[in-house]
């Protein structure tokens, strides 16, 4: 039991550390817009981040406990080697300041080690391949519907001054910023979730039946809020600033397309990228001014990041599991 708790501080670790990585997609655009301080932009996000599960079911969380490799082969060697290997991923990205998946790091980081001790066979198929088909679609939806809402309002408010516009959108953005990090918490906090919850199932605690316990509910939400409250300023200064210049109503279309996109997603029990998500809908902002808004090298780097995450936090994973399972042995 002493190790199972120990394991599941790990995990609370990954969700704070994926809680400061990941502050950028909340409030990098409310920040570069200067709608918010950062330090008030951190609180906005942290709340909403913490009363996510007052509105989502646990649909993600399900999908991370039973849908990736099968529950039969997770030891706690397992579930630690996979945090190892996500962490380790984050912590790279965010000290070069490259904003990257810390879902895809943490399922990449299970399979690798689950390949490492039982084989690719006890992977499963339909579950990855869900997960990799909304590696490509949450960006390029985030992309067309930020893209749709930035053409909407540009004709709906054509005849007004750009002072009034941007007035109306600054109070907005705390309307879409609000409505991003409920997305975020609700889709990222329950990843977390489903690795605590399937370490809980077996090891025995939790019975003859998967389920996700309130408890860890509360914590993972928590975990993540205070990992918000610290903020990710080195990736904040990427998404908000060097892909593209944004005003209210860039920042207002970005924010609220990329809600709709975790919405779905999170409804659909799909754990996807909310950097992917919320990258692809500052691009569709950027877009619609024109496509040398976008600068091209800084969303190329990021693309790589992004092809990089599963492989890498894999890797680092299997061979994590290597070596605990040889001290254990």
């Amino acid at each position: 039991m002493f190790l199972v708790g120990v394991i599941i501080v790990v995990a609370l670790a990954f969700d704070f550390v994926n809680g400061f990585h990941d502050a950028a997609n909340s409030i990098a655009t409310v920040v570069s817009t200067r709608v918010l301080s950062p330090r008030w932009a951190v609180v906005w996000a942290a709340f909403f981040n913490f009363v996510a599960f007052l509105f989502f079911g646990l649909h993600v969380a399900n999908t991370v406990g039973k849908g990736i490799v099968d529950p039969a082969i997770v030891d706690v060697a397992v579930v630690l080697a996979a945090l190892v290997g996500a962490i380790t991923w984050d912590l790279i990205t965010w000290w070069y300041g490259i904003p990257s998946s810390s879902s895809h790091a943490l399922i990449g980081g299970l399979a690798g080690a689950s390949i490492a001790k039982a084989g690719a066979h006890f992977l499963d198929a339909p579950g990855l391949i869900k997960i990799a088909v909304s590696i490509v679609l949450s960006p390029v939806l985030g992309l067309v519907l930020a893209f749709g809402l930035m053409m909407a309002m540009f004709w709906i408010f054509r005849r007004s001054t750009p002072a009034r516009v941007d007035s109306w959108f600054r109070r907005g953005q705390l309307l879409s910023a609000a409505l991003y990090s409920l997305g975020h918490g609700g889709n990222d906090a329950q990843k977390t979730m489903g690795i605590i919850a399937v370490l809980l199932f077996a090891t025995g605690h939790l019975g003859q039946t998967f389920y996700v316990p309130l408890w860890v509910v509360l914590a993972c939400h928590a975990a993540m809020a205070l990992g918000t409250l610290s903020g990710g300023w080195r990736i904040v200064r990427t998404m908000g600033l060097r892909i593209t210049k944004l005003r209210p109503i860039g920042g207002f279309c970005a924010e609220t397309g990329g809600a709709i996109t975790l919405f779905a997603a999170t409804s659909l029990g799909i754990p996807v990228s909310t950097t992917h998500t919320i990258t692809g809908a500052i691009v569709g902002v950027g877009a619609v001014t024109k496509l040398s808004a976008i600068r091209w090298g800084v969303a190329g780097r990021i693309v790589w990041a992004w092809v990089f995450t599963i492989p890498v936090s894999a890797f680092i994973s299997a061979v994590t599991w290597s070596i605990v399972h040889a001290l254990i042995s």
